[in-house]
């Protein structure tokens, strides 16, 4: 079950560029215009945007992680089987949310982001440290800085991975998932213009938005009653 869901995760990633261009997009563009000598066409450039994109998937891991441990736990409290269950729903009911924010259909989740900016607050002055970055290492760092930025979609990622079956599943899916969110925010630091008049489009948003819904539905449907 989890090679299915490490799939899922990179699809969902992967469709949720979208969203990644309203919450990661200005950082991207905002770092890539903090190098001026360095443009797409230097080994340079892209040195950096791994090292950003590298350090923010490492902390989608960590709190995957943690959401897997968190996940276990609470299974282990109750009947297993039916713990696991209530969590598989939860995490497709999220999807089912997070595909109709990615579609501009219901903006519920903007809720849940403005929530995690208080804990954003205490983070955020730490990358503000880094700046302005001279190395990949030092992007890696500032990369694992703005892995926690509140954001819906990685916090409904987050809710799966609390029905993963342990610490390792979760980071494992949330790796996946930042695998699937780096195609994305590579090209908006190469061609940040481009792929934001393209990912603006309503029609995108809402193929994208289905897409996940469908997705959410599938998971619903892939559970069995519990005996």
């Amino acid at each position: 079950m989890i090679d299915v869901g490490l799939a899922g995760a990179f699809i969902v990633g992967l469709l949720g560029g979208v969203h990644c261009l309203g919450m990661c997009g200005g950082i991207v563009g905002a770092l890539t215009l903090g190098q001026p000598q360095q443009n797409a066409a230097t080994s340079g450039f892209w040195l950096l945007q791994l090292g950003y994109n590298l350090g923010r998937i490492l902390s989608y891991m960590l709190a995957g992680m943690i959401a897997g441990g968190l996940g276990l736990l609470m299974a282990q409290a109750g009947p297993l089987q039916y713990t696991q269950q209530i969590l598989s729903i939860i995490a497709g009911l999220f999807m089912i949310m997070m595909g109709l924010y990615l579609g501009g259909w219901w903006t519920g989740l903007a809720r849940v982001e403005r929530a995690g900016g208080v804990v954003w607050k205490r983070i955020e002055p730490l990358g503000r440290r880094l700046l302005p970055v001279r190395s990949p290492g030092q992007a890696f760092l500032l990369g694992m800085v703005w892995g926690w930025l509140p954001c819906g979609l990685v916090y409904s990622v987050l809710i799966w991975a609390l029905s993963a079956s342990g610490m390792v599943d979760g980071a494992l899916l949330m790796g996946a998932f930042g695998l699937g969110t780096l195609p994305n925010l590579l090209l908006m630091g190469a061609a940040a213009g481009w792929m934001g008049s393209l990912l603006r489009k309503p029609l995108a948003r809402k193929i994208a938005g289905g897409l996940v819904i469908l997705f959410g539905i599938m998971m619903l449907l892939q559970l069995r009653p519990v005996a």
